[in-house]
């Protein structure tokens, strides 16, 4: 048997949305440990990304990613401000090429004023043309409050905030067994020694592996925990220098939001990612799907060049449907659902992940009654 600690909260996960959470409880004054998995933070879905500030358009309304992402947005934006980290609103355009997508755009539009999302406007032909001379649609949705970040930066953040109040995060450090107990959950940890830590609170931000961590809390029902599914998302980026100004997308796809022209604060431009179902967690690039990339890309830009795309990354989306299943929302599961005091479950957190953090803290934060 291993040492023992004893700390108030501990937060499993050190991707974007655990030192979101790690940040707001130390803010609070709580006393926070971060156990995470790997040698560093944001090392899976978290830095795999579009690194993209979302706008809340595309969610059902009164769902959590609509309501966290139209909130977090606007905390997000202020946020990056205050602290100086690097963004860029550029807006972005959504493009339609066929009656159908003329279509889905108007009820984009609608579901958009019905998250609060009211800065949505129509671009005909010519204007496109004028905003992006290399476009080709017919009609778009032009979206001026969606952004690109750097998300590392950002995490770092998050990170330094946490620890500036007190937080620490142990690296290389997974969780394998969680056990309640009448005040609270003793830890253990898979390292050599089985350090064993007692938590008050315990939150589960694992990410692709949310569902895995919760299995191994002993007394938690299984009813409790969502079958996850992996979307990986293939990366293909843009040789040579172009002059988009905004985010392309295509009108949205059967789990995603279609293969878009993305943009980072360097300026290089890479398309993705594109949806992959996958049975494990597995990060390289499938190049076979490049054929694909060229043939849908050049829908809405038809001049890309051949061979100017290159293999870049890849990122995994924890879903909770699969593949033509209807998407579902996030999973904050706290103890009003469950039952058990001092614990909080995040299930099925991918996009608008990132965008949503600080919301995603506060609510949180309310699961647990802290105010």
């Amino acid at each position: 048997m291993g040492p023992k600690y004893t700390c108030e909260c501990v937060v499993v996960g050190a991707g974007v949305i655990g030192l979101a959470i790690a940040r707001a409880l130390a803010l609070m004054g709580k006393e926070v440990i971060v156990l995470e998995a790997e040698n560093n933070i944001g090392m899976h879905t978290s830095s795999r990304n579009s690194e993209v500030i979302h706008a809340g358009i595309y969610y059902p309304e009164n769902s959590l990613k609509a309501k966290c992402c139209v909130k977090g947005k606007k905390l997000l934006y202020e946020y990056l401000d205050k602290f100086k980290i690097d963004y860029r609103r550029c807006g972005k355009l959504i493009v339609a090429n066929s009656a159908a997508d003329e279509e889905n755009l108007i009820a984009i539009q609608k579901k958009a004023e019905a998250n609060g999302v009211t800065d949505l406007t129509f671009v005909n032909k010519d204007r496109i043309s004028a905003l992006e001379p290399e476009i080709r649609a017919e009609l778009a949705l032009l979206s001026p409050s969606t952004g690109i970040l750097d998300t590392h930066q950002l995490m770092l953040n998050y990170l330094g905030e946490a620890e500036a109040n007190g937080a620490v995060v142990a690296y290389n450090s997974p969780l394998t067994q969680s056990i309640i107990e009448k005040d609270g959950f003793l830890l253990i940890l898979g390292d050599k020694d089985k350090t064993r830590i007692k938590t008050r609170t315990l939150i589960n931000s694992g990410g692709l592996f949310a569902h895995k961590i919760a299995q191994n809390i002993e007394g938690l029902q299984k009813s409790f925990i969502p079958k996850t599914y992996y979307a990986k998302g293939n990366y293909f980026g843009l040789r040579g220098k172009y002059n988009f100004s905004h985010l392309i997308y295509p009108v949205p796809t059967a789990g995603g939001l279609g293969i878009h022209l993305t943009l980072d604060i360097s300026g290089k431009a890479k398309f993705g990612p594109d949806v992959e179902w996958v049975n494990e967690i597995n990060y390289s690039v499938n190049d076979s799907r490049i054929n694909n990339f060229y043939h849908t890309v050049r829908k809405y830009w038809p001049k890309l060049p051949n061979d100017s795309l290159y293999a870049e990354y890849t990122g995994i989306r924890p879903k909770l449907s699969g593949k033509n299943a209807q998407a579902k929302d996030f999973i904050i599961s706290g103890p009003k659902q469950h039952k058990i005091q001092g614990l909080v479950n995040l299930f099925g957190i991918e996009s608008p992940g990132i965008t949503a953090s600080l919301a995603i803290a506060e609510e949180v934060l309310t699961s647990l009654d802290y105010s």
